[in-house]
C-alpha cells in the first residue's frame, strides 16, 4: 500500500524500498542527502549467474524486528504488516523503478477532466487464490469496505475524496472526485480485496486477517506466531510465478541476535545498523557472501508528545525539551554519521523540503528559561523541575529491538536531565506497542519512525481530524491553520503552490514542536550475493523482488515444487 506507515526498525527492508522510495544519482552522491541512489560496496562475486537464463527454486530469508499484526492492509499502520501484504496482493497502480506511475493490475489509466475522474480498465485473466477472477466489482467492493465507518480504517481519508465510483463493466470502473485531489494517483496503488471471500463478514473479526487470499506474487504458507510468516509464490500471478519459491520472514526481535543470524548464513536479508555496516561486514567472509548497500532511508525519526498530556499541552514545554537535545550528537554517536538531522516530515532533497528552515539546534540556557517562564522550578534541591508539586517527568515509550531508538531514548534521557526533566525509558513488543499504546494513546512520548511518502500529502498524520484511537494523528495535534494548508495542498495541481503551501506547514510545525523531529537515516541493507537480478535504482533494491532469483548452482534450498 503506498501509503505512510510506522516503521518497526529504521528501515526496514522488504518491500520498503519500493514503497518509500528514496533517490539519487553515483555512489559519490551519496554522501549528499539530496542525491542519495542505492549503492552498493562491492561488485559481484565471479560467480554472478549473467549469461544464465533466470533459474526458478529457493527460498529467501529476512530478519524482522517486528512480528505483522494484520494482513488486511486497511486496518493496520506498521510496517511488519504491510511488507508481507504487498506480496499478496495487487493494486490498481504501482511505482516504476524510476518512480513513475504505471498500470500493475489495470491494463490502462487515464485522468481526465482536469484530474477529477479517473478511468481503469483491469487486465482479464488476473486470478485470486482459489480460481476467481478478480474484476471491477472487487475494486468497488473494497473502495465500500475502506470509507465504511464500521471498518474504521486510517486509509479512509483518501476514498472519502471520491464523490462517485462507478463499475462500468466487468473490468472496468471510474472515480469521479469533487475536485482535483493530489494523492489520487498514490491512492490507486493501494491493495484490491475479495469481495467472494470478504463480503458479509464482520472486517474486524475476520479470520482473514490471519488467513488472507490474494492475487499478488506470493500466497500465504503459514504464520507460526513470534516465530515465522512463510510465503509461497504463486503459480497464478498474472505476471509470471515469482522465481524464488518461498519468502521467510522470521521474527527476531533483537537486532544483534539477527546480525548473528545473518553472519551465520541463516538470513538472506537484514537492514544492518551503522556500528554493523561500518565495522563489523569488513573481511572475507562479508566480502565474498554479501552485498552492502547505502541510501538515504524515506524515513524520519521522532520523538512524538502525547499532546493530552498535561505537560505538553504548554508549547513551552514542547521548545524546551527539543531545545535541549542535540541531534547533532545523536547522528554522532548514535548513527555514527549514517544519518542526517530533522526538522519536518520532508525527505531533505525533495520539492517539498523547506529551503531555509534548519534543524532546531541545542540551546540548554533558553531550554531552561522557557521552563521557568513555564512555572517550573527546582523546588526540591534534587535538579528535577516541578510546578504545583509534581516533578517534570515522563516516561519514553518505544519499541524492542530497536537498539537506534533505544539508545536514542538513552541520550534524550541524559540531555533532558540537565535541563531538570526526569525522563524514563520502557520498551514494548511492536505488535503490543502499536495495538495497546500508540493506536489508544497511553503513552507520555514515544520514539517512532513514518515512512516519507512520494507525495509530500501528509493529511493523515497532521489533520485534527485524524486525531482519534486508531488514528494515525496519535498524538492528537490540533491546528487550524495547519487543517487549511493541508486541505489546500491537497486540492490543487499546481505544484509551485503546493510548495509554497508545504513550506508554510514545516514552518507551523518548528513552531509547535508536536514532534521533536530528531534524524533521516541511512538506509544499510545487506543481501546474500547468491541472489541475482537486483538492480539498484531510484525506487531502491526491492521494487523488482518478484524478478530475483539464484543460479541452481548456488541454491540452497530443494523446493518442492
Amino acid at each position: 500500500m503506498k501509503k505512510i506507515f510506522l516503521t518497526a526498525v529504521v528501515m526496514m527492508l522488504p518491500w520498503l524500498a519500493a514503497l518509500n522510495p528514496s533517490a539519487a544519482r553515483s555512489a559519490t552522491a551519496a554522501e549528499d542527502p539530496s542525491q542519495d541512489m542505492p549503492m552498493e560496496d562491492a561488485p559481484h562475486i565471479a560467480s554472478s549467474g549473467k549469461g544464465e537464463s533466470p533459474a526458478y527454486g529457493d527460498r529467501i530469508l529476512f530478519g524482522s524486528i517486528g512480528e505483522a499484526s494484520n494482513l488486511i492492509p486497511y486496518l493496520t499502520s506498521d510496517s511488519a504488516s504491510h511488507e508481507v501484504a504487498d506480496m499478496l496482493y495487487v493494486a490498481p497502480l504501482r511505482y516504476n523503478k524510476d518512480l513513475q506511475p504505471e498500470p500493475w493490475a489495470a491494463e490502462s489509466w487515464s485522468m481526465e477532466e482536469g484530474g477529477r475522474l479517473m478511468r481503469f480498465t483491469l487486465r482479464k485473466g488476473i486470478l485470486w487464490e482459489d480460481g476467481r477472477e478478480l474484476t471491477a466489482e472487487d475494486v468497488a467492493f473494497t473502495y465500500k469496505l475502506i470509507i465504511d465507518p464500521a471498518t474504521g480504517s486510517p486509509y479512509a481519508e483518501d476514498f472519502l475524496r471520491i464523490k462517485e465510483l462507478r463499475v462500468l463493466d466487468r473490468y472496468t470502473f471510474e472515480a469521479r472526485y469533487e475536485q482535483f485531489f493530489a494523492r489520487a494517483v498514490s491512492s490507486w496503488m493501494s491493495p484490491i480485496l475479495p469481495k467472494h471471500i470478504l463480503e458479509g463478514q464482520n472486517i474486524r473479526e475476520t479470520p482473514f486477517a490471519r488467513k488472507p487470499l490474494g492475487a499478488g506474487p506470493y500466497r500465504l504458507k503459514s504464520w507460526e506466531p513470534g516465530s515465522r510468516i512463510t510465503l509461497t509464490a504463486s503459480p497464478t500471478y498474472f505476471d509470471g510465478k515469482p522465481h524464488i519459491s518461498e519468502v521467510v520472514y522470521r521474527i527476531i526481535p533483537d537486532s544483534a541476535t539477527m546480525f548473528m543470524e545473518t553472519r551465520a548464513g541463516r538470513l538472506d536479508v537484514m537492514d544492518l545498523n551503522p556500528l554493523q555496516y561500518l565495522r563489523q561486514t569488513s573481511g572475507p567472509l562479508w566480502e565474498e557472501q554479501f552485498h552492502k548497500y547505502r541510501y538515504l532511508a524515506s524515513v524520519y525519526v521522532f520523538l512524538g508528545f502525547n499532546l493530552e498530556h498535561p505537560f505538553f499541552k504548554d508549547v513551552r514545554v514542547r521548545r524546551a525539551i527539543s531545545m535541549a537535545i542535540n541531534r547533532d550528537e545523536i547522528v554522532k554517536g548514535v548513527l555514527l554519521g549514517q544519518g542526517v538531522p530533522a526538522f519536518g516530515p520532508f525527505k531533505p532533497g525533495s520539492w517539498a523540503y523547506h529551503p531555509t528552515l534548519k534543524p532546531v539546534a541545542q540551546n540548554v540556557a533558553a531550554a531552561r528559561a522557557l521552563l521557568a517562564e513555564a512555572g517550573f522550578r527546582d523546588t526540591g534541591g534534587d535538579g528535577v523541575l516541578t510546578k504545583d508539586g509534581r516533578p517534570l517527568a515522563f516516561t519514553i515509550l518505544t519499541n524492542q529491538g530497536n537498539e537506534q531508538r533505544i539508545l536514542t531514548a538513552t541520550v534524550i534521557q541524559s540531555q533532558l536531565r540537565a535541563v531538570g526533566i526526569d525522563v524514563r525509558i520502557r520498551t514494548v513488543e511492536w505488535a503490543a506497542f502499536i495495538r495497546e499504546f500508540v493506536n489508544k494513546g497511553r503513552f507520555d512520548a514515544v520514539i517512532l519512525g513514518w515512512t516519507i511518502t512520494q507525495d509530500p500529502d501528509i493529511f493523515q498524520v497532521w489533520h485534527s481530524s485524524q486525531a482519534h484511537d486508531g488514528g494515525l494523528n496519535f498524538t492528537h495535534y490540533k491546528n487550524p491553520e495547519l487543517d487549511r494548508l493541508l486541505e489546500e495542498a491537497r486540492s490543487t495541481p499546481d505544484q509551485a503552490v503546493r510548495t509554497r503551501l508545504y513550506a508554510r506547514v514545516q514552518e507551523i510545525l518548528a513552531d509547535d514542536q508536536p514532534y521533536c523531529f530528531l534524524f533521516v537515516p541511512y538506509a544499510l541493507p545487506v543481501v546474500q550475493r547468491r541472489f541475482m537480478g537486483i538492480k539498484p535504482a531510484l525506487a531502491g533494491i526491492m521494487y523488482n523482488f518478484d524478478k530475483w532469483w539464484v543460479p541452481k548452482a548456488l541454491q540452497r534450498y530443494e523446493m518442492v515444487e
